[in-house]
């Protein structure tokens, strides 16, 4: 995957995203989502958008953030994601940690 084909599905993401803050919050929140799945055919109870959201926001918030959106639309494994979080310049993952036993030293590498 290129960076014009990542630029491109950010663009549909920040649109479909922005097409739903109903209140400029940059959140979705529940009439937003609720919104939503009636556009896509899939029309939810009150108890149902509130359950989509805990289970989206790990019950943290009542409404969707844009980084929480993008994991609804892409699932929490997806490669993709990171791709995106990283272009996106908001990727805060912690450094790898080198596998297995730490390397041999030698006499020069002692202080």
């Amino acid at each position: 995957m290129d960076e014009d084909d990542i630029e491109e599905k950010l663009t549909s993401f920040k649109k479909k995203f922005m097409e739903f803050d109903l209140n400029d919050q940059e959140e979705i929140d529940m009439m937003g989502l609720k919104m939503m799945m009636e556009k896509l055919g899939v029309p939810k109870t009150h108890l149902e958008v509130k359950k989509m959201i805990a289970e989206v926001t790990g019950g943290i918030s009542d409404a969707i953030s844009y980084r929480d959106f993008i994991k609804m639309l892409l699932g929490k494994r997806s490669s993709i994601l990171k791709i995106i979080m990283m272009f996106e310049g908001k990727a805060n993952e912690a450094p790898a940690k080198p596998v297995g036993p730490p390397p041999r030293r030698d006499i020069s590498s002692l202080p």
